[in-house]
């Protein structure tokens, strides 16, 4: 399988002006919709440079990004509304064992983003077993009790803890001593908690047996490729140039952002330092450049935890009987090189 990476992205002209490797196409371009997962921000950061910087158009492709709604991406892509979308890991493993008809085709970061973040100030935690009995401040999934009650057990404690579903209010919760701890995305939640002076400390995931994973995805559907496979590879090799752009030129790939969502980007200062925390800790990009493309290994570790974990469940709301082949979950085929 080729990867892109720094060693050959001029070759490719994904971080340059150069002439992307690609068919010459007819003017007439194709039509491509885009759901996010969430209003825009730094994740979704290589479809708005694609699209700023012309990549899409000359891959020969109008690519209109949908606003964001309440019907998640998952469920417009499997119906046929987007033909594409930004989708969180865990919902999407959730969506695709009901039945949904997704796959995806783009690892939008290449490493956990999340942890579990609690103040500073609290020396009656220094380890996870100090959570049991505490109080958590979450978003109603189960994926979270399963998070959680592992990397407290994993740690010699019992698991249990209080939970309180508050949603995006966690944070300020948190902020004024309400509960005890939550789970934060640290290149957005966490950079803003640096940028604002909170002093936080953490539990990375992995470092307490829960697998690393790639936190985020791009997802098309089977109707979709097999309809469209040369627009579904036109698309993601433009979208991996936006990406791999972007960590190149992170400043100016920022300044793109905000430019094009300025009624809902207010705080250009978050998105540069969100910006530059997912190029420095490599979330974007592995050390060695590559950007976009899905681990086996890492997915199909995922994909068993959350089987094993009774959250992935069937079109009837019942846990998965058998654990599914999760290679189908997946592909890196529209790839460049691939």
């Amino acid at each position: 399988m080729t990867i892109i990476n720094r060693r050959n992205t001029l070759l490719l002209g994904l971080a340059t002006g150069a002439a992307w490797a690609l068919p010459a196409r007819a003017q007439t371009k194709t039509k491509v919709r885009v759901a996010l997962d969430w209003t825009p921000n730094t994740n979704h950061i290589g479809l708005y440079v694609a699209r700023e910087k012309g990549f899409y158009a000359q891959a020969g492709l109008d690519v209109e990004i949908l606003p964001y709604g309440d019907t998640s991406a998952g469920a417009l892509i499997s119906n046929g509304v987007a033909d594409f979308g930004v989708s969180g890991a865990i919902g999407f493993f959730t969506q695709r064992a009901a039945g949904a008809d997704l796959k995806a085709v783009y690892a939008v970061v290449q490493t956990e983003t999340g942890r579990l973040v609690f103040n500073d100030d609290r020396q009656d935690i220094q380890r996870p077993r100090d959570l049991d009995g505490k109080t958590y401040g979450g978003f109603g999934s189960n994926w979270e009790n399963a998070l959680i009650s592992t990397i407290i057990r994993n740690d010699g404690g019992k698991g249990t803890f209080e939970t309180v579903t508050l949603g995006t209010s966690a944070y300020e919760a948190l902020a004024n001593g309400a509960v005890d701890f939550t789970l934060e995305v640290y290149t957005w939640e966490g950079v803003k908690a640096e940028l604002e002076g909170r002093k936080q400390r953490a539990f990375r995931y992995a470092d307490f047996g829960v697998p690393d994973q790639h936190t985020t995805f791009l997802a098309s559907s089977d109707a979709t490729l097999k309809a469209k496979p040369e627009a579904a590879k036109a698309f993601v090799q433009a979208t991996q140039r936006g990406y791999a752009f972007a960590v190149e030129n992170s400043e100016e790939a920022a300044a793109i952002l905000v430019e094009a969502n300025k009624d809902m980007l207010t705080d250009p200062a978050l998105i540069t330092a969100s910006l530059k925390a997912l190029v420095d800790g490599h979330y974007l990009a592995r050390p060695d450049g590559t950007v976009g493309e899905i681990d086996a290994a890492k997915t199909n570790a995922m994909g068993a935890f959350l089987f094993s974990s009774g959250i992935l469940r069937d079109g009837n709301g019942e846990p998965l009987k058998a654990q599914p082949d999760f290679a189908d979950y997946y592909t890196n085929a529209f790839h460049a090189g691939a």
